[in-house]
């Protein structure tokens, strides 16, 4: 059954993390050519598809995390503080990544519906920060789980 756990939260965190890498080192360069009109309107298109994914591997992330907690390792003071440093780690994620997606995103969906595009810029900036912030803690996050208990 842990084996399942693991198997689901590693998938998840590849879902979330893969794809904040992608948008910010190959999507972004590639959308810098085109006229903001375009490119904003792409990236409402993108993240409108790629955000369900990532409540998705939220959900399973949650789910499968304290699932193998409780019942694969027998309760958080079995647990290695690596454990506890990968779980902060993802938690203070998922609220960055429910503050972008209930503040700014909204915004700039609604200035890109309205071809607002000074606004939806200056949205797209903010999202582009929190991304940038939630990729450099999911990076050390898979790190962390990957090599935390060679460490202690």
């Amino acid at each position: 059954m842990l084996m399942i756990g693991v198997a689901f939260h590693i998938v998840a965190a590849v879902i979330w993390v893969g794809g904040m890498f992608f948008a910010l080192f190959v999507l972004r360069p590639s959308t810098g050519p085109l006229d903001p009109p375009t490119r904003l309107a792409l990236w409402e298109r993108v993240f409108a598809r790629f955000f369900p994914w990532v409540w998705g591997a939220v959900a399973v992330l949650l789910v499968s995390g304290f699932s193998m907690i409780i019942w694969g390792f027998g309760g958080f003071d079995k647990i290695g503080t690596y454990v506890h440093v990968m779980m902060g780690l993802g938690i203070i994620m998922m609220l960055i990544y429910a503050h972008l997606y209930f503040a700014p995103w909204q915004r700039f969906r609604r200035a890109v519906a309205a071809g607002e595009w000074p606004v939806a810029a200056k949205n797209i900036d903010q999202i582009r920060l929190m991304v940038t912030i939630n990729l450099v803690l999911g990076l050390i996050t898979v790190v962390v789980g990957a090599a935390g208990r060679y460490y202690g």
